[in-house]
């Protein structure tokens, strides 16, 4: 059976590689084939784990690794270190070092080989991991520790400069501070500005409308001018930890939020200052002033669409403008002031959104149920060839058993063979995976059709019989996946019949395909 190598770097390595020592990933890779070699293993493939990332989820490679070794594609797998493979919380090392067990797949390092077929190699393996999650967090915290000793110092730790500014390195010293750039001039326009003229989507509309380009994005926008706005390194701050990553579990998932952090590090730093202290603290004091009430938790949701309506032109997200002094009814815009997309009275979207479901559903019918069915078929019938291909396989392996305790085979012949049939069973049951696999997510699209079809039969009537806008958002979203709308002519006085608009839809069974 083939084998594999998987490259990752570690902490240690990124900085060897900042003090000139030379690509890790290339030098790692020409060792562990200089290894196979050696060995005599058959390298089918090689993992590059180019992203950096504590966990699993985080890290696209170790997962296409992991598949594999489940499948049993490979006899072994060579890595620099047993806990390149997994160095996240106890989960992710369970995660790995169970697909390793449960198909006897080899770990092999330069100074070690890991059978997880021995119980001792299973409980070594194991402690290296365990090691490997101590070490990584005692470089972990003393590297936390040495950025808050930089930025208490004055010191920019960060990666990338802010506007207005360029990270340069300390001449004579260690670390980073920022110099102003011919940006500093538009980050004193801003400040200045805002003050004058009252809002931050004005700002932001001067600045696109004077053609002075973002850093990032293509245009300015209201929460650009705001990050600048509340950056207090424009008056010779250093800020860290301001929004810090939080962690949550959902669906079994982890899932890191950036969130507000009311205990940040506020320094002075080494830098040279854009603005003074009074003006930053007069838009400090109007921004309070400007900030709008949170909702009321007893109000009601009053966009039907809400996360299912997208503007075609720009992919952003359709709101709602309540009725006001010149319209005497609800409509959707698009969110991007910039986007060319015209705005509709909200009746007439819910009206062709509707209408579209509809005439969907005309040729829905035809087709699903037959090939679902035939599908269904198609892989019973393989299913049950499959599970006869194992039977075989076992009453196999029992003759090669009998023909070695006879003496018919030799020890040689008996693992030849004996392997071969290891092989082949692992193929097997590999496709017996990916048909189950296949089969429940047929299973799931002909359950969808079941729930959706039903619904949107009775759609039209029934969506107006909902009680107010949240009711008809839960109804849509279990026909409705995504809507695309597009309107680019606006409607004359009077013509509001004649719409101009264009409604793509995809329904949730689509999703599901």
């Amino acid at each position: 059976m083939p084998y594999a190598i998987y490259l990752r770097k570690s902490r240690a390595d990124i900085e060897a590689e900042a003090h000139g020592e030379g690509e890790t990933l290339l030098r790692h890779e020409n060792a562990l084939t200089a290894l196979a070699e050696k060995l005599g293993f058959d390298i089918s493939k090689i993992y590059r784990e180019i992203i950096s990332g504590e966990t699993i989820a985080s890290r696209p490679e170790i997962q296409k690794l992991l598949s594999e070794v489940e499948q049993g594609v490979y006899e072994g797998v060579l890595v620099m270190d047993a806990d390149r493979l997994a160095r996240g919380d106890s989960v992710d090392q369970g995660l790995v070092a169970r697909a390793f067990r449960l198909t006897g797949t080899k770990i092999i390092t330069p100074r070690k080989i890991y059978d997880p077929n021995s119980e001792f190699d299973e409980e070594y393996f194991e402690f290296e991991l365990f090691m490997a999650r101590r070490e990584y967090k005692l470089i972990n915290r003393r590297i936390q520790r040495g950025r808050v000793a930089s930025v208490n110092e004055g010191r920019y730790i960060g990666s990338a400069a802010p506007y207005g500014y360029d990270r340069v390195k300390i001449i004579g010293g260690k670390g980073y501070t920022l110099k102003p750039n011919k940006e500093a001039a538009i980050v004193k326009y801003i400040f200045e500005r805002y003050l004058d003229c009252g809002g931050t989507g004005e700002v932001a509309s001067e600045l696109n409308d004077i053609g002075i380009p973002a850093r990032k994005v293509k245009t300015w926008s209201r929460a650009t001018v705001i990050g600048i706005l509340k950056n207090p390194v424009y008056i010779g701050k250093i800020r860290w930890s301001y929004r810090k990553n939080v962690k949550q579990s959902r669906g079994g998932q982890i899932v890191t939020q950036r969130k507000a952090n009311k205990n940040y590090i506020l320094a002075d730093g080494l830098h040279e200052p854009i603005i003074n202290e009074d003006l930053f603290d007069k838009v400090q004091k109007k921004m309070s002033e400007n900030i709008k009430k949170p909702v009321n938790s007893s109000k009601t949701l009053r966009n039907p669409f809400t996360g299912m309506l997208y503007c075609k032109i720009c992919g952003g997200r359709m709101t709602r403008l309540c009725k006001n002094a010149h319209t005497e009814y609800d409509s959707l815009k698009c969110a991007d002031v910039k986007c060319r997309c015209v705005s509709s009275p909200l009746s007439t979207v819910e009206k062709a959104v509707i209408e579209a479901l509809e005439q969907w559903l005309c040729g829905y019918d035809v087709t699903v149920e037959a090939v679902v069915e035939v599908s269904e078929n198609h892989c019973a019938n393989i299913l049950e060839e499959l599970s006869k291909e194992l039977k075989k396989i076992k009453e196999r392996r029992e003759k090669i058993c009998v023909f070695l305790e006879q003496g018919v085979y030799t020890a040689e012949i008996f693992a030849e063979r004996n392997d071969a049939l290891r092989i082949h069973e692992n193929e097997v049951r590999s496709k017996i995976k990916r048909l189950e696999e296949r089969a429940e997510n047929e299973q799931q699209y002909a359950d969808a059709r079941a729930i959706i079809t039903p619904n949107v039969r009775k759609l039209s009537d029934a969506y107006y019989c909902c009680k107010n806008a949240e009711e008809k958002n839960e109804f849509l979203k279990v026909v409705l996946g995504r809507a695309e709308y597009s309107k680019t002519i606006p409607n004359h006085r009077g013509h509001t019949d004649n719409s101009n608009i264009t409604i793509d839809i995809y329904p949730t069974i689509m999703a599901r395909e």
